[in-house]
């Protein structure tokens, strides 16, 4: 194997291993959003409750 075939297979193997973080970073903010929302909402909806 040559110095360009190694190269070459460091690149990939990097390239796909970013995919897969910048997929999982996606994912957990968006959740991470959507539970940020809906306690917000909760905490709105519940204020009636104790302002009288």
């Amino acid at each position: 194997m040559n110095e360009n075939e190694k190269i070459y297979r460091t690149l990939s193997a990097t390239g796909a291993g970013d995919i897969v973080v910048g997929i999982l970073v996606i994912v957990v903010g968006l959740t991470a959003g959507i539970i940020a929302i809906v306690n917000g909402a909760r905490l709105l909806v519940s204020r009636k409750n104790v302002m009288l």
